[in-house]
């Protein structure tokens, strides 16, 4: 049997995971500085909150606590979309239990503006905003 060639891809990413070591704590830490609501799904003996977004056009992504994912802050970053509310979101990151790593920084060419946040469970998330 033989690859045959995928069609083109409009993301490099199709899915992340952030680790937990407090499954709930880093839940609210998410839904309180992204003003959203994560929604539970079985995956094993895994927790998982996912994320919302538009399975035919987005890229989707959950909190995880389980034995084999550990949170960390040196290593790969994911930014999570805060477009038109990256400033508020920034302001609510220290009550939320979190800090701000990377204050609202300027991409360069018009590719809008990036912040790093440490959250709750001591990870680097990256946030992204076009304005």
């Amino acid at each position: 049997m033989t690859d045959t060639a995928a069609p083109p891809r409009t993301s490099a990413l199709t899915w992340f995971e952030i680790a937990t070591t407090d499954f709930d704590r880093a839940r609210r830490f998410c839904e309180t500085i992204l003003e959203t609501t994560l929604i539970d799904r079985p995956f094993g003996t895994a927790r998982i909150a996912v994320f919302p977004y538009d399975r035919e056009t987005g890229t989707g992504g959950c909190l995880v606590q389980g034995p084999e994912w550990k949170p960390c802050s040196n290593g790969t970053i994911v930014y999570l979309d805060a477009d038109g509310r990256l400033d508020r979101t920034l302001e609510r990151v220290p009550a939320a239990g979190g800090r701000v790593a990377l204050p609202k920084t300027a991409l360069p060419e018009g590719l809008g503006f990036v912040a790093h946040i440490l959250d709750s469970e001591g990870n680097r998330v990256g946030l992204h905003a076009m304005s």
